[in-house]
């Protein structure tokens, strides 16, 4: 089944998040079976080029490809589409009209605006009419709510057509609540309950970015409701398993 009809029908479905500019790392993280990997440029060093390799290598794995885009802003989003990403997640969606403007990027005319570019996505142009056609039916669109104005608007911004799917970003969300990283807060609490509680009453599927590489932290998501998960960060999985290892190592050998 697809990503898209799993977002649908409210399917659980795990991916994780890419912020190491190497191929090599997406391989590696392709043998844990992941369905979907996301490509980070808000937050990395990755440039548009290595996106373009980066989306490849990911879909050569038979997994879909994800971008993070840097913001919800035409130009970025039309590229990242055009060179054949499968979906996008669009930071600090906060209204109604952000997420209209998401999805007026993403979508042609007449549902959106999005410009005609003749690029990997459509073949080089040779099968246009093809991937218009899979524009409609299969392309990702993700809201990421990281914001208390997210959390206040949240019903409109779900009601929103073309909206697939949401994404709580819980270090931002909290940080507009003055609390950056506290996630323990009643309050803090409170607004991620409330996003997920008028997800569930809408029928829209909840997401959640679990950075932390405890599966028992995912589990309580998943124990929350949410469906559309990401799991950890590649490089996270790597620093913990060696400081995991050293630790170890440390303690037996009494260093």
């Amino acid at each position: 089944m697809s990503l898209k009809n799993k977002l649908k029908n409210n399917q659980l479905t795990i991916g994780s998040w890419i912020m190491m500019n190497d191929p090599m790392s997406i391989e590696v993280m392709a043998i844990a079976k992941f369905e979907w990997l996301v490509v980070d440029i808000e937050h990395t060093s990755i440039d548009l080029k290595s996106t373009q390799l980066l989306i490849n290598t990911i879909q050569s794995q038979n997994i879909k490809a994800l971008v993070r885009v840097s913001k919800n802003e035409e130009v970025i989003i039309k590229k990242v589409l055009d060179m054949g990403a499968d979906g996008i997640i669009v930071p600090m969606v906060n209204s109604k009209q952000d997420a209209q403007q998401a999805v007026e990027y993403a979508k042609y005319p007449p549902q959106g605006k999005r410009g005609v570019g003749l690029y990997r996505a459509s073949g080089y142009g040779t099968k246009f009419e093809e991937y218009k056609k899979w524009v409609e039916e299969e392309l990702v669109i993700i809201a990421q709510i990281e914001h208390i104005d997210a959390v206040n608007n949240i019903d409109e911004i779900l009601q929103v057509g073309g909206i697939d799917g949401t994404i709580i970003g819980p270090y931002d969300l909290s940080g507009s609540m003055g609390y950056p990283g506290e996630f323990e807060r009643d309050d803090v609490k409170e607004a991620v309950q409330k996003v997920l509680d008028r997800c569930k009453a809408l029928g829209i599927p909840s997401g959640f970015h679990v950075v932390d590489t405890d599966p028992k932290k995912l589990q309580e998501k998943i124990n929350q409701g949410c469906t559309f998960l990401a799991y950890g960060i590649d490089y996270f999985f790597m620093r913990d398993a060696a400081m995991q290892g050293m630790y170890k190592l440390k303690k037996e050998l009494a260093l």
